[in-house]
């Protein structure tokens, strides 16, 4: 199972990160390893500056290569949400050495992913999602905003990467990325339904 992370997928959020507007989706991965087993996730060592990333997730149910964007829509079936820690910290000292950004991205617990639902109870042109942190809103999205759709997203992935069944694509965070602290709760809704609830530890 590969995790396929889709960066500065909505221009807000590349603005407030001071990051230019992509012609074409920025592509980063997480070794399986990273997802998060439980609710608590707890601060690793190296950073002091983690960041949650609220993204819609696309669970690949039917692999291929070359996939063409007008049959995209065939690959997957379910949809969730799922949060994109980043130590913020580490990934400005690797981006500033012109370095790969893994170390920051791809830890152990840094890929939060919820339960799945069958799309096709969404509406995927206009499906809002939001974050609270401490039962505060800090991210609040809608997929009409972003640059790349899902089907955009899968076309060309599958240029570079076979999908195999299972495959988990997040495509990437509205602005209002922030800190952790401990005991922070973050609740995570999709279509005003909770579906997400983690401790910081």
């Amino acid at each position: 199972m590969k995790i396929i992370c889709i960066g500065r997928n909505y221009s807000e959020h590349a603005k407030e990160l001071g990051n230019e507007i992509p012609e074409s989706p920025v592509i980063f991965m997480k070794p399986d390893t990273a997802v998060l087993k439980g609710n608590d996730f707890y601060i690793p060592e190296f950073s002091n500056d983690v960041h949650y990333e609220l993204e819609v997730v696309v669970k690949v149910s039917k692999g291929g290569k070359y996939i063409q964007k007008n049959s995209a829509h065939k690959h997957y079936d379910e949809i969730g949400l799922g949060i994109d820690f980043t130590a913020r910290d580490l990934q400005n000292e690797l981006k500033s050495k012109s370095l790969p950004w893994e170390l920051a991205k791809g830890f152990d617990g840094s890929a939060v992913v919820g339960s799945f639902f069958k799309k096709e109870n969404y509406d995927l042109h206009n499906l809002t999602f939001s974050l609270l942190k401490n039962k505060d809103i800090v991210q609040d999205g809608n997929t009409k905003d972003m640059i790349f759709t899902f089907d955009d997203i899968i076309a060309f992935v599958s240029q570079y990467f076979t999908l195999r069944v299972g495959d988990l694509i997040f495509t990437g965070t509205p602005k209002g990325v922030g800190k952790v602290e401990e005991n922070d709760i973050l609740e995570a809704f999709l279509d005003h339904e909770k579906v997400l609830d983690i401790r910081i530890l």
